[in-house]
C-alpha cells in the first residue's frame, strides 16, 4: 500500500507527534501527574505490579508516567532515573527503591519540592529515613518477615515439626530491607516451628537466577542430604529448581520462593517448584495509586499499609477456591 505521506512529511508527522506529547507530558507533570519509579520491569513481579498501577491509575482518573532500570541491581541508574523524573515536577513520586539508600539524595530533592513520597514494595529502611530527615507519605507492600515466617510454616507442615535435615536459605540482594526480612522471618519461624530443620548456609543470591543456581549446587555438594530451600524471591527459587532437579534430587528437597510471580506459578503447576508466598504484587500497585490519590487529598492514610500474602501451592492453584488468586498475575 503506498503511503498517504511522502517520506519527510513522515519524518515532520512524527516530530510534530512526539514534541506535542512532550509538551502534554511536561503539562500533565504539573497538573497532578504521579511519577512512577520501578526496579525494573525484567522480572514478572514488577510486571504485575506495573499492570496493578495502571489499572488503579485508570479506576482512580489520575495520570502517571513511569521508569524503570534495567535490572535490579543497577542502584546508580536507577538514582539517575529518580532525578530526571523531579525535572517533570510530579504531584507524588512512587519509588520501589533498590536498596535503601540509593535514593535518598533524590528523595531528599522530591521532599524539599513538596512531592508526596511513597515506599513501594516496602524497600526503604525506616531507621535510615528517620536518620537522614526523609519523611515518606507512606509505606506499601507485604510484610516481608510474615511473608517468610509463611514459607517456614508450609515446610514445617510439609516434612512434619519433627522434621530434622539441612536447609538452604539464598537470601536477596546484600543490603536490601526486603530480602532481609523475609530471611529473617524464615529463620526465626523455622526455629520456633521445627528446630530440627537446621539451617546450613544462608547466602546472598542477589535477586539472580545464575548465582541462586550455584549457590544450590555448592551446597548440595557440601550437604547431600539437604531437605529445603528457602528463596527471598521467585527467579532465585526457579534457578535452585534447575540445580535440585540437574542433581536428581527432586523429590528429596522442598523447594519455596516468595513473590507468586508467573513463571513461579507456572513452575508449582508442572510440579517442580513446591510453593511460593505470593506478594500479590498486582494488589500492591493497584493499591499504592488508590491510597496516594487519597493523600493528597487530605484525607487519612495509614504511615504502613500492609497488603496481604498467600502460599501458592500446586492444592492450592488446583482447586482454584482461594478469593486472592485473582490478584495473582
Amino acid at each position: 500500500m503506498t503511503s498517504l505521506f511522502p517520506k519527510m512529511n513522515r519524518f515532520s508527522l512524527a516530530l510534530g507527534v512526539a514534541l506535542a506529547f512532550s509538551a502534554v507530558g511536561v503539562a500533565k507533570a504539573e497538573d497532578g501527574e504521579y511519577g512512577v519509579l520501578m526496579k525494573t520491569l525484567a522480572n514478572p513481579f514488577w510486571g504485575a505490579m506495573a499492570q496493578g498501577v495502571a489499572d488503579g491509575a485508570k479506576e482512580a482518573g489520575v495520570k502517571y508516567f513511569q521508569q524503570a532500570a534495567e535490572s535490579d541491581q543497577a542502584a546508580e541508574p536507577q538514582l539517575n532515573l529518580c532525578n530526571t523524573m523531579l525535572e517533570r515536577k510530579p504531584v507524588a513520586m512512587i519509588t520501589a527503591a533498590i536498596n535503601s539508600t540509593n535514593l535518598l539524595p533524590c528523595l531528599k530533592s522530591a521532599q524539599d519540592a513538596g512531592i508526596k513520597i511513597v515506599d513501594l514494595d516496602n524497600n526503604l529502611d525506616q531507621a535510615v529515613l528517620d536518620k537522614e530527615g526523609v519523611k515518606v507519605t507512606f509505606h506499601i507492600g507485604s510484610d516481608n518477615i510474615a511473608a517468610g515466617a509463611q514459607g517456614a510454616e508450609y515446610l514445617a507442615t510439609k516434612l512434619g515439626k519433627d522434621a530434622k535435615g539441612p536447609v538452604l536459605v539464598i537470601e536477596g540482594l546484600s543490603g536490601n530491607i526486603t530480602g532481609e526480612k523475609r530471611a529473617k522471618g524464615f529463620a526465626d519461624k523455622l526455629k520456633e516451628l521445627a528446630p530440627g530443620l537446621e539451617i546450613v548456609a544462608s547466602l546472598p543470591g542477589d535477586w539472580d537466577r545464575g548465582k541462586a543456581a550455584s549457590i544450590a549446587t555448592d551446597t548440595l555438594t557440601a550437604h547431600p542430604d539437604l531437605v529445603a530451600i528457602f528463596c527471598a524471591n521467585d527467579g532465585m527459587a526457579l534457578g535452585a529448581v534447575e540445580s535440585v532437579y540437574a542433581a536428581g534430587k527432586g523429590q528429596q528437597v522442598t523447594m519455596i520462593g516468595v513473590d507468586g510471580n508467573s513463571d513461579a506459578v507456572k513452575s508449582i503447576k508442572e510440579g517442580r517448584l513446591n510453593a511460593s508466598v505470593a506478594q500479590l504484587p498486582y494488589l500492591v500497585g493497584k493499591q499504592a495509586v488508590e491510597n496516594v490519590k487519597k493523600a493528597l487529598a487530605g484525607e487519612k492514610v495509614e504511615d504502613s499499609i500492609a497488603v496481604p500474602t498467600l502460599v501458592l501451592t500446586k492444592d492450592v492453584i488446583d482447586a482454584g477456591k482461594e478469593p486472592m488468586l485473582q490478584y495473582v498475575k
